[in-house]
């Protein structure tokens, strides 16, 4: 059966629902009512999406353009209408978030002594600091290049910030330009000062200066004998995305060292930003050298590279940041810690295996509101300690550095278990931490694989199979989110443990599918990408319309990241028209309009950005009134659908299901979501009195639990 195809003016641009989800990011740090550090911190996350969007998305519609395709998006656009759209888009958001810089965030900061200076604005003292400073720790590392006909233009690297300098030959009076590249790698961006030396207004707690200026005010020890009469910053964004053939494992590892490699020299520079005040003739130089087109070229009023903001959090003024917030352990894995004793040992009759926990029922998780170390990392620690486990298989695709899981697969080899871990290679932009991770699992006696050809492996889940009373049992994990500690306390994301044999039976054929040979095509109980997840989500929207049309109601809920697949959209626009009322909850992309007459009526879509990002999938089908509750690691977009594997699994303990059934309920009151029209555009709600917002109501149920509550 061929797939439905949505009508282009149905259908909003990925690109550009995009770029609305980063202007939501950017209305956060705009927010008056955001602490000053966390708009910082939001001003960094909009520059950082920025930066990956031009270096994978912008990257692909030029390469696209290059190769002379004319084929077009979903909506109707060639890949030059959508550049010109996206530039169109995105100039306004640029200044937006400069005015917020210059006019609104430092102005406050410095109110709590906080200043972030330019080097104009040091007093004799900073200057003479500041000078020492790039003698002694900044001089030594820099190199200037010139450029003439004895030096070719350097070659400039992804996401490097620069000076362009003019020098003048006083003997033949000829200008020159010469490149220096800015160390930010290897040094603060923000330069902080010994605070005595701050002589206006209250004693600070903080004063710093932009590297860069660093640099551009001490050029001339750089160029001796020359005059400098002038000073421009810009940087350079360069196509980052990996294309990899089909490979073997040992091949792919080799094809994505060797990708890695291109990638941090970089590929056809995309996007060329300069300061505003860069004359002409500098802006024509730098983008004859760099092949730059006009489109191309973003001039910035202010700082380039605001992604550095991120480094403000460090400061220490708590009253600028949000209300620290710890997570607990889940009330069933309370008495699953290990309690030491002062000697060391362990307070056993405390102690209860957590995987009698889980034969007891299934354990819903919450992160960041339960602790992900508590509960994943000590269901995963346990196991490789458990001398009744015989075996431990799990998909790993983004980890953290210092990963208290990868310790645990090792332990678990190191006693004598069978482990099986399988590394993504191809997580994008963790393709070289993953691939260290993998060679020190192989050197520990894990069996590490590389997936399927073709798909990338996304889905999370976590398999241990357990010796009791001479037969075989398994325990699983499957989540929303990755492996990883650090994410688990910024991210919210959901997650099952479960005992259930039947998706037991599901995980161990699904890791001989992405371990062995296997053509699996049904499963028992998860649906499972690409072999039956699409169809699986088609039929139970179809099964809403058809409880719709029988007088039954019909009522589908859901909240994933982003909606893009076009033929999920023309069946929710079916099941709209059929009368099945529709609520999403999608904190990125959506491509879907809703609220269109006699289309998409009745479709809501709303979006929640805050304090931690909304990473949980989750959706919910009434089915006449025999709900049916799944969570997993799949969005609705082609590439989870069809070229990646991911599980879905149901919720099937009534009391969990009822738990995510509020829980869907609370996202969709939420008083501070933004409300997306049919235009593509979102609003955010105004509302009069006390706000209800999803998070932090739920930081305050768990704090009430905490305190017995």
């Amino acid at each position: 059966m061929s797939q439905p195809i949505v009508a282009p003016e149905l259908y909003i641009n990925r690109e550009l629902s995009w770029i609305e989800f980063n202007r939501r990011v950017l209305a956060q740090a705009l927010d008056e009512h955001t602490p000053l550090l966390e708009q910082a911190k939001f001003s960094a996350i909009f520059s950082n999406n920025l930066d990956e969007f031009f270096m994978v998305r912008v990257a692909s519609l030029k390469s696209q353009l290059e190769a002379g395709l004319s084929t077009l998006s979903d909506d109707g656009l060639t890949p030059l209408q959508q550049l010109e759209a996206i530039q169109e888009r995105l100039r306004p958001l640029l200044e937006l978030q400069q005015q917020h810089y210059r006019h609104s965030l430092k102005g406050q900061l410095a109110e709590y002594g906080v200043h972030l200076l330019d080097y104009q604005q040091l007093n004799p003292g900073q200057k003479q600091w500041v000078d020492d400073y790039f003698r002694r720790s900044v001089f030594p590392v820099l190199t200037p290049l010139a450029v003439d006909p004895a030096h070719p233009f350097p070659f400039v690297s992804n996401l490097s910030l620069n000076v362009a300098a003019l020098v003048r030959d006083p003997d033949s009076g000829r200008q020159q330009f010469a490149r220096v590249k800015v160390p930010q790698k290897i040094l603060p961006r923000f330069v902080p000062m010994p605070v005595e030396l701050h002589q206006c207004g209250p004693r600070p707690v903080y004063a710093a200066v932009p590297l860069e200026q660093v640099v551009a005010f001490n050029l001339q020890p750089l160029f001796p004998g020359m005059v400098i009469e002038g000073h421009y910053f810009f940087r350079v964004t360069r196509d980052a995305d990996l294309e990899l053939r089909d490979l073997e494992a040992d091949d792919l590892m080799e094809a994505l060292q060797e990708g890695l490699r291109k990638r941090r020299m970089g590929g056809e520079v995309v996007r060329l930003e300069v300061a505003d005040e860069m004359p002409e003739a500098v802006v024509h130089q730098l983008m004859d050298g760099l092949e730059v087109e006009p489109e191309d070229l973003y001039r910035i009023n202010g700082p380039l590279g605001l992604d550095d903001l991120m480094s403000l959090l460090a400061i220490p003024l708590p009253s600028l940041k949000d209300k620290p917030f710890k997570g607990r352990t889940h009330p069933a894995l309370a008495r699953t810690q290990k309690s030491q004793l002062e000697d060391g040992s362990i307070k056993q009759e405390e102690f209860e295996s957590i995987f009698r926990v889980i034969r007891h029922g299934d354990v819903l998780l919450h992160h960041p509101y339960d602790l992900f170390s508590t509960s994943v990392e000590e269901f995963l620690s346990q196991a490789a300690d458990d001398p009744s486990v015989l075996a431990i298989k799990m998909t790993l695709y983004r980890v953290s550095k210092d990963s208290a899981v990868i310790a645990s697969l090792i332990r678990a080899a190191e006693n004598g278990k069978q482990v099986m871990a399988l590394v993504e290679l191809k997580a994008r932009f963790d393709e070289d931490n993953n691939i260290q991770w993998a060679r020190q699992l192989e050197r520990s006696g894990v069996h590490v694989v590389y997936g399927v050809i073709g798909l990338k492996t996304h889905t999370k889940v976590l398999l241990v199979v357990r010796r009791e009373k001479q037969e075989l049992r398994s325990y699983m994990h499957i989540g929303t989110g990755n492996y990883n500690s650090k994410t688990s306390s910024l991210y919210t994301d959901l997650g099952l443990l479960s005992s259930d044999p039947q998706i037991g039976q599901d995980l161990v054929e699904l890791f001989n599918y992405l371990t062995g040979f296997s053509k699996q095509q049904s499963f028992r109980k998860l649906l499972v990408a690409p072999v039956t997840l699409r169809r699986g989500v088609e039929e139970r929207i179809r099964r809403e319309i058809e409880h719709a049309r029988a007088g039954r109601g019909g009522h589908i809920r859901a909240k994933m990241n982003s909606l893009v697949d076009p033929a999920i959209i023309a069946l929710l626009y079916e099941a709209s028209q059929a009368g099945v009322r529709i609520e999403l909850v999608i904190r990125g992309m959506c491509c879907l309009r809703p609220g269109l007459e006699g289309i998409s009526d009745n479709i809501s879509v709303s979006s929640i950005i805050g304090r931690y990002l909304e990473h949980s999938r989750l959706f919910h089908f009434a089915n006449g009134g025999s709900s049916e509750v799944f969570i997993g690691s799949a969005d609705w977009m082609p590439r989870n659908l069809d070229r990646r594997v991911e599980a879905l699994v149901p919720i099937e303990d009534p009391a969990l299901k009822q738990q995510l059934e509020q829980l869907l309920e609370l996202y969709l009151q939420d008083t501070g979501a933004w409300h997306m029209q049919g235009d593509g555009q979102f609003t955010q709600r105004q509302p009069e009195g006390e706000q209800q917002l999803v998070q932090a109501s739920l930081m305050q149920r768990w704090r009430g639990r905490l305190r017995g509550a």
